[in-house]
């Protein structure tokens, strides 16, 4: 009886598996010798069992390029990085009130418009040349109004607020973008500035180049095989400061493949550069603005701040010096210096391991 059941049942398995496989070949069988599907993105893509035809067949949409302006698109309403919805009319007359955000205008090729800078100013060398309305941190409105700007940018450094509370009332358009010292920092400043000035496509294509180079240069290395880098920020006998997490050079280093000594020494705005700090650290390179290192008579006068002649950045005399704007900006040539910092730690060590 239980032999009889178990073929009775193995009568059955073979007769719904005979029925399943005859229904799917009738379902192939009845489909076209082609199919066309469309994908998720809208795109048709064709299928051919055909084996004259390409086996596959995807009719890919263009992406349109980004064409650059070729004259400004105003007028045009921003809600810049303070909170404040400003309306932008012309742009015939620029200031920038800060370095970083005049050699971003200059890249953005309105340069022209540009009729004064503050002292921070030093790149492109035209923007040094303009007239000067002072210093970002401490500036006056009097000295702008005389310029009759149709627009004034500048990030959160720009101020004290009084004065720029003083341009608005007085009419003028002040727009404050942002600053952040981050890896998407350069960009999102770039973009930020090309909006407001109404060219938000020459933007694009100059923050997605900058991007490009930045990715490109990048590097992922072993933590253990990091150099320490100390950042310093040197005005003669008077600033001698250690930089910290909040300064553009604190991911520049990290992404250059260094290790930065504001978080072995967990320093966030800056800290008094002092010997104990600095032989806690061992930095293996000190990075400097190319004039604070020029106040101290160079490479000889640094070694002789608290210290830093005993730390192994010090006894190989390993010193990196850039441009000022450069280096602490975080502005449209900040890929280059990322390519440029990559190549200068790799021949350090190099020079380091060969003596």
């Amino acid at each position: 009886m239980i032999g009889e059941v178990s073929s009775v049942k193995f009568k059955c398995r073979n007769i719904l598996f005979t029925t399943i496989v005859s229904l799917l070949f009738l379902i192939l069988s009845s489909c076209s010798s082609s199919e066309t599907v469309t994908t998720s993105s809208s795109q048709e893509v064709e299928i051919s069992s055909d084996s004259s035809q390409p086996s596959l067949e995807i009719a890919v949409k263009e992406v349109e390029p980004v064409v650059p302006e070729v004259e400004p698109v105003l007028p045009v309403t921003v809600l810049d990085h303070a909170g404040n919805t400003v309306i932008i009319n012309s742009v015939e007359r620029i200031i920038p009130l800060d370095g970083s955000v005049a050699e971003v205008v200059f890249a953005l090729n309105l340069g022209k418009n540009v009729v004064a800078t503050d002292r921070s100013a030093t790149w492109p060398p035209e923007a040094s040349e303009l007239p000067q309305i002072g210093y970002q941190r401490s500036l006056l409105a009097e000295p702008i109004a005389g310029f009759t700007p149709t627009i004034l940018i500048g990030t959160d450094i720009a101020g004290p607020e009084k004065t720029l509370d003083d341009l608005r009332r007085l009419g003028y358009p002040v727009v404050i973008v942002p600053s952040e010292s981050k890896i998407q920092g350069p960009a999102e400043k770039i973009r930020a500035v090309a909006k407001a000035l109404g060219v938000p496509n020459r933007g694009e294509i100059l923050a997605a180049t900058l991007e490009s180079t930045i990715a490109a240069n990048t590097q992922f290395i072993d933590e253990q095989k990091r150099p320490v880098v100390a950042a310093l920020y040197i005005r003669g006998t008077g600033t001698q400061l250690v930089l910290g997490r909040n300064s553009a050079t604190h991911w520049l280093i990290n992404a250059a493949g260094g290790k930065n000594i504001a978080d072995i020494l967990d320093i966030d705005q800056y800290k008094t550069i002092t010997a104990e700090s600095l032989l806690r650290a061992e930095p293996d390179i000190l990075l400097v603005p190319s004039a604070g290192l020029d106040s101290v008579g160079g490479i000889d006068g640094l070694l002789e701040v608290g210290g830093i002649s005993q730390t192994p950045a010090g006894i190989n005399r390993a010193v990196l010096a850039y441009d000022d704007q450069l280096l602490l900006g975080n502005g449209p040539r900040t890929g280059d210096l990322l390519e440029q910092l990559v190549a200068d730690f790799q021949a350090i060590l190099a020079q380091i391991k060969n003596n």
